[in-house]
Formats: structure tokens, C-alpha cells, sequence
């Protein structure tokens, strides 16, 4: 089987992709994938490391306000439709996958035009623009949340989770935890605030640490590049407490993921699908600054199930998130319906779902 992924921007569209290709991979050894992305997304620079075959085209997102900018953007549309049209048929592909992104545009609208089976893969709770447009003409849409059901064509929606799932499944705890010196034998909670860190969530974390530093459970806390010398420099006021282990990156994340008892962390969407698939409690604490607040949304969907704690942004000082931090690791009773919960809502065959969507649409 020949297939085409399509996705870029951002690592929530990217990572599922990537973690979608080694599974089928491993499913499917003579399998043939080719990667349409653009040379300045961050996808140009992940995908070719995986070894995928990579190409570009050139294309923009469209602006929420009228613009001159617009008009360029659907002259690139058009030329990025006539040159993915050129590299799908070079390719011969036997499917197309999109996972979001303005990127994902003409290459999943050119394969349908070409009459090849499409498929979208929708991480969030609520659909970007780019989805919402290729919805009309794919075949199938898969996905991650059951609340984003009813922004699609009924018929053409199938509920499979998202692949980055399947890559925390099946990691050696034991091993995550002593890559970061965490030890085997306290409960632990993972604070982070993504790839390049939160303010919100170091400041809150920074003023607590003289009393997390009293707690009999450890503490690993990722503060991104950017923030970590000044945060060391607040660690070293306070005595460096040894139950606080703090890293600016964490390159084995879902390895380390395994070895957590707590999440502490941003609503994205690749997050929760690797939260859940363990069956992690968590306190996510939202980005507000995402399109159509779907952070929140995300969250929420965990939230109404007992999965997690959402603390917004504004409402969070150092005293709450350690009083729930508290909570979920102290409290057994808490602390076990918390990881059941997540658990339920975990969707742990992710990849292999949309692997079986495809087939049902390639001829035999």
C-alpha cells in the first residue's frame, strides 16, 4: 500500500502522523509512505530525521480578517492543488491522509479531485478550518474526541482516537523513571508546560516549591529551554529540594510518561491521547491563547468524566495547584478513580484503527 500524510504547522498535527506511519509499519512491512509538507514548517525538519520521504510545496494559512494576503494565499492554494496533483500521481498512491494543518489543504483536496480515497484525522475537540473545508470532499473522518462528531458529515465519521496514543503503550517505566532520577519506589508528578514551557505554570510552580519540597512524593518538572536557567536560579534560593527534579527538555517523553503517577500540563490534544491511553490522572491547566479556546474544550470533555482537574490560567496561584497536586496523590480513593476514569477514555489502538480505515478503502 502506497501512502500519502499530509499535516504541518504544529507538532499536535505532525506527531500523529508520525506515530501513525511507524504503526502501520510495523503492520504492514511493505508499506510506502511519501510526506507532503512545506520547507518552512516544522515538519520539514521531523519528518526527513524519521527517514520519511519528504516533499514540499508552498502554501499559507488563510487570515481570519479580509486581507490582500488572502488573495495570495488562494493563488498558492490553486499552484499547491496542480503540484500535489503531480506528486500524488508520481507516487501512485493508494491513499491520502491528512492530519490538520493549512499544509493538509490542497494535498487531501488534490488526492479527492484525482477520485483517490481521503481520509482526515481531527485531534481536537473542536475542528480547525482546514478540516472543516476538506470535510465535504473526503471519504472518511477520523476522529479524536466525540464531541467533534457533529462538526462533520454524519456518515463519513469514525471515532478512532489519536495515533500518538500507541506510542506510549508498551514503555518500560522503570527505565523512564531512572533516565530522569526519579526513583522507583514514591509516587511522582510530571509538571510541564510543553516543548518550550508556560509562565503561568513555572510561576505558580516556582513560588511552591519551598512546601513541595516537604512532600513525600517526588516532583519532575520540565521547564523548557527557554525558562530553565531562570527557574534554577529560584531552586538554589530555596535549597534545591532533593524531591525536585527539573529538567529543560525531556527527549523520551513517552518512555518518562509511563513512569508518572500525575500529569501536570497544558490541554493538547496529543497530551490527553497519551495520558489517557495509560490511564494518567491529571491537572491540565489550558492554554488560552490556542484558536477557538479548543485547549478548554479538550479538557473539559476529560473533565466531565472525572478524568482530571482543569485549573484556568487566571485562577491559578502557586497554594491551589499544590492543594490539588495533594489531592489526587494523597487521597487513594481520589487517586484511583481519577486513573480508572482515564483510563475509559483512552483509546490506546489509535493507529491501528485508522490502519483498518484505510484498508477499507483501497481495492484489494
Amino acid at each position: 500500500m502506497k501512502i500519502v500524510v499530509s499535516g504541518g504547522g504544529t507538532g499536535g498535527h505532525i506527531y500523529p502522523a508520525l506515530a501513525l506511519i511507524k504503526e502501520i509499519k510495523k503492520l504492514n512491512s511493505e508499506a510506502e509512505f511519501l510526506y507532503i509538507g512545506t520547507k518552512k514548517g516544522l515538519e520539514s525538519k521531523l519528518v526527513p530525521r524519521e527517514g520519511i520521504p519528504f516533499q514540499a510545496i508552498t502554501i499559507t494559512g488563510f487570515r481570519r480578517k479580509i486581507s490582500v494576503e488572502n488573495v495570495k494565499t488562494v493563488l498558492r492554494f490553486v499552484k499547491g492543488v496542480s503540484d500535489c496533483k503531480k506528486m500524488i500521481k508520481s507516487f501512485k498512491a493508494d491513499v491520502v491522509i491528512g492530519t490538520g494543518g493549512y499544509v493538509a489543504g490542497p494535498v487531501v483536496y488534490a488526492a479527492a479531485k484525482l477520485g483517490i480515497p481521503t481520509i482526515i484525522h481531527e485531534q481536537n475537540s473542536v475542528p480547525g478550518l482546514t478540516n472543516k473545508f476538506l470535510s465535504r470532499y473526503v471519504d472518511k473522518v477520523a476522529i479524536s474526541f466525540e464531541q467533534s462528531r457533529s462538526y462533520f458529515p454524519e456518515k463519513k465519521v469514525i471515532l478512532t482516537g489519536n495515533p500518538r496514543a500507541s506510542e506510549v503503550l508498551n514503555q518500560d517505566a522503570r527505565k523512564g523513571r531512572g533516565s530522569v532520577g526519579l526513583n522507583e519506589k514514591e509516587k511522582a508528578v510530571l509538571i510541564v508546560g510543553g516543548s518550550r514551557g508556560a509562565k503561568p505554570i513555572n510561576d505558580a510552580f516556582l513560588s511552591s516549591l519551598k512546601e513541595a519540597g516537604k512532600r513525600n512524593y517526588q516532583f519532575l518538572y520540565v521547564t523548557g529551554e527557554v525558562h530553565y536557567d531562570k527557574v534554577m536560579e529560584e531552586v538554589k534560593k530555596v535549597g534545591s529540594p532533593e524531591n525536585i527534579i527539573i529538567k529543560p527538555f525531556i527527549h523520551n517523553m513517552p518512555e518518562v510518561l509511563a513512569g508518572m503517577d500525575l500529569v501536570v500540563a497544558r490541554a493538547g490534544a496529543t497530551t490527553l491521547a497519551e495520558i489517557t491511553a495509560l490511564g494518567l490522572p491529571s491537572i491540565l491547566i489550558p492554554s488560552p491563547y490556542v484558536t477557538n479556546n479548543h485547549q478548554e474544550k479538550n479538557a473539559r470533555a476529560l473533565e466531565k468524566n472525572g478524568a482530571c482537574i482543569v485549573r484556568l490560567e487566571n485562577e491559578l496561584t502557586s497554594q491551589l495547584l499544590l492543594k490539588d497536586i495533594d489531592t489526587v496523590l494523597l487521597d487513594n480513593s481520589c487517586f484511583t478513580a481519577m486513573k480508572k476514569a482515564s483510563k475509559e477514555l483512552g483509546m490506546p489502538h489509535a493507529a491501528e484503527d485508522l490502519f483498518n480505515v484505510c484498508k477499507t478503502l483501497v481495492p484489494r
